[in-house]
């Protein structure tokens, strides 16, 4: 066990470097930059450019430096905690990093509770009543879930909640408790509509899993291993669920770690739509502006998540299948 820890943490940290580096170069390769966009900006809004204004952001945040140079800098403040100043809002993006992180987290959290709770036992239940009614019914729902793109689900709740309930889904607060500190009614406000982008979020990665479910049990329940369950007298059930569905949820298990991207790039749009206060959207302003030490510390803190929930998912796999071993 411990063998196998240390070398899962010696591929974590070249791995680390490399993202690093790869997802610095891809924010900086679009044409020009951050002051390029600020002086556009003020263009369009009829501004004047000050060019000692220009000059100072330009040195301040070492803009003339090779990338080499840039990189150095954010990686080794990085590595000390110290993720820079986002050029956009001047403010620290640490900060602005731990006002959305936590709310990111409970949504993709919830989300992932959310889609497995659906996906198992529809996909058992699909798989045991191969070409039934409901199987046809389920097999309908994941086409339509992996066609329609969370955005337009979002507005289809939006439009809903608004014509026929007179209700705003967006957000998620209500306006009258937007800025106000943290109260039991705010919580119950928030607890009353944070399912509204878990629905939204986990419907597309929702459907693909339960055919991933379904797929695994069909295979399974066709092996030697079953008939000879069966063979021996052993209920129906006890063969479904402890033979064959422990062995076709370690698919789901080796790639738990890889659903935070996904959640996080489908609520990207999504939380946009709903006006969300998550890393998503704050990712795609970072971006567009060319922000670049709030993308990148954005990017690695989603990168150093996957690659912990990648390392747990590894581990509870070798833990729950025998036929794997950590030596």
């Amino acid at each position: 066990m411990l063998s196998f820890l240390l070398r899962r943490l010696l591929v974590i940290i070249p791995t680390l470097i490399g993202i690093s580096i790869v997802s610095f170069i891809v924010i900086t390769l679009p044409p020009g930059s951050y002051l390029d966009t600020y002086m556009a900006e003020l263009h369009r809004a009829g501004g004047e450019i000050d060019q000692s204004r220009l000059a100072a952001i330009e040195q301040r945040y070492g803009l003339s430096q090779p990338v080499h140079v840039q990189y150095w800098k954010w990686a080794t403040g990085f590595v000390r905690g110290d993720f820079g100043t986002s050029f956009r809002t001047n403010r620290p993006v640490r900060m602005l990093v731990m006002e959305r992180l936590p709310v990111t987290l409970l949504i993709t959290f919830l989300t992932f509770i959310f889609q497995w709770l659906v996906a198992i036992p529809v996909g058992i239940y699909s798989a045991v009543r191969q070409y039934s009614f409901l199987d046809y019914v389920f097999t309908v729902f994941g086409f339509i879930g992996l066609a329609v793109p969370n955005f337009l689900l979002a507005l289809v709740f939006m439009f809903v909640g608004i014509t026929y309930f007179n209700a705003e889904v967006g957000g998620l607060f209500s306006i009258q408790y937007l800025g106000e500190p943290m109260t039991w009614a705010k919580f119950l406000d928030g607890a009353s509509r944070i399912w509204i982008p878990i629905v939204v979020v986990g419907t597309g990665g929702m459907a693909g899993l339960i055919r991933i479910m379904r797929g695994q049990m069909l295979e399974e329940m066709g092996k030697q291993y079953v008939k000879t369950a069966r063979s021996k007298g052993i209920s129906e059930t006890r063969v479904v669920f402890s033979h064959a569905a422990r062995l076709a949820f370690n698919p789901l298990l080796s790639t738990a770690g890889w659903i935070l991207p996904a959640l996080v790039s489908g609520e990207t749009i999504s939380g946009i739509v709903l006006g969300l206060p998550t890393l998503g959207p704050l990712l795609f302003d970072a971006l567009r502006s060319q922000d670049m030490y709030l993308a990148g510390s954005i990017v690695m803190i989603l990168s150093i998540l996957v690659v912990i929930g990648t390392l747990i998912s590894d581990i509870l796999l070798a833990v729950t299948d025998p036929r794997i071993r950590f030596d």
